[in-house]
């Protein structure tokens, strides 16, 4: 990171990126509320989840194919999705109940949060152009508390016991209009304070020539399919972690717990990436996707654990299920020929979040059928899958 930075720069779009992104679990966070309220079906998690994630990806291939991000400056097309995605978040205190409206408030959030996340990286990747690594670690970090935030702002509703709004709400309104309204606060603080970078270099049109680099490059391919193992474990992780906490807590107790294993996973991010210089980015996403693979498989053990050790395991799991996200990213942008890298990446994050609507609708409705753990184990197939595909990118040190 360069002299010439303004030191303001990376603050602000890492702050930006955190309450933006907290629009995506923002309903999962007050689930419970609505399920009582509305009377949604036990599975209205995962299809409301999923919902966001089909968004994501039709968003981030139309943001890619109109290059958006090219043709006008990336801190407003921020800026206007920060706005879009906060007014329909917003919108939903006013559902009622009609789960197809939500359903499409939802899909439309994800839509917008792709002129959010990946165009927040695209900004800091102009500014920082050494050590991206690093930078990724802690702009992914910040998603990652960005993510976390909607159970902890339910906490304290709860906590502090907010009265009801006028029309006979409940203190759900209070988290999702937070959120809201951060987010569009997010969007005005990157237009107003982060100009655009010298460095911005105009990105090349989408390619279909990048599919077929992902399936025929060798080491391309073994840090797309790491990063996909990765995808099917980590939002089923997301999705669940409430429903696996309260199997020992109750109350607000679990929205806190929540919170914290989510959030803590921002410490594996910027962790990670602070390692890398050490063991290079491979090192440290294969000793992640391992760790969290076993945590996966220590499931039937550990949620009959003594509660200290619960809790000890819930958050080994959070950091690390989130902290090679970064790492991931790295890799593929490294490996990737220069000319259809955005391509490549365009391409891996369509189909890794494909991947995870797969896994989130198999195992909240898996999760309703039998035990959490006969259930869980099964999420360690992502990363067994992204350490078997891996194994040419640890034959040599890959730097940042």
């Amino acid at each position: 990171m360069t002299g010439a930075v303004p030191r303001r720069i990376l603050p602000v779009i890492v702050l930006s990126q955190f309450a933006g992104t907290s629009l995506w679990f923002a309903v999962n966070a007050v689930m419970p509320d609505l399920q009582r309220a509305w009377g949604l079906p036990p599975g209205a998690v995962g299809m409301l989840t999923s919902a966001v994630q089909l968004g994501f990806v039709a968003g981030t291939l139309v943001f890619a194919l109109l290059m958006l991000a090219d043709r006008f400056a990336p801190s407003r097309v921020f800026l206007i999705c920060s706005l879009l995605g906060a007014a329909l978040n917003a919108a939903t205190v006013g559902v009622q109940g009609d789960f197809t409206l939500l359903l499409a408030l939802r899909f439309g959030v994800g839509f917008l949060l792709a002129g959010i996340y990946p165009v927040g990286m695209k900004i800091a990747a102009s500014w920082y152009r050494e050590r991206l690594g690093a930078v990724m670690g802690v702009l992914i970090g910040a998603l990652v508390l960005g993510t976390a935030l909607p159970h902890g702002l339910r906490a304290l509703a709860g906590d502090a016991g907010l009265p009801a709004f006028a029309g006979g709400g409940s203190p759900w309104q209070a988290v999702v209009l937070g959120v809201s309204l951060l987010a569009a606060l997010g969007g005005v603080a990157t237009a107003w304070l982060v100009p655009e970078s010298p460095h911005l270099v105009r990105g090349a049109r989408i390619t279909p020539r990048a599919l077929g680099l992902i399936w025929t490059d060798r080491r391309l391919r073994a840090s797309v399919f790491g990063y996909f193992g990765h995808m099917w474990e980590l939002y089923a992780f997301f999705v669940l972690v409430p429903l696996i906490v309260a199997t020992r807590l109750a109350g607000t107790s679990v929205s806190v717990a929540a919170f914290w294993i989510i959030a803590v996973g921002s410490a594996g991010c910027v962790g990670g990436g602070l390692l890398v210089r050490r063991f290079g980015s491979a090192r440290v996403a294969q000793l992640q996707l391992a760790i969290s693979g076993a945590c996966c498989v220590a499931a039937p053990v550990m949620l009959a654990a003594p509660l200290p050790w619960f809790m000890a395991w819930m958050l080994l799991w959070g950091v690390t299920v989130s902290g090679d996200s970064p790492q991931f990213s790295t890799l593929t942008a490294q490996n990737a020929p220069p000319a259809v890298a955005g391509s490549v990446l365009t391409f891996a994050n369509c189909i890794g979040f494909a991947i995870s609507v797969l896994s989130i609708e198999l195992f909240v409705g898996a999760a309703q059928a039998w035990p959490l753990p006969v259930v869980l184990p099964w999420l360690a197939l992502g990363p067994a899958l992204g350490l078997l595909m891996f194994r040419p990118l640890l034959r040599r040190r890959s730097q940042v």
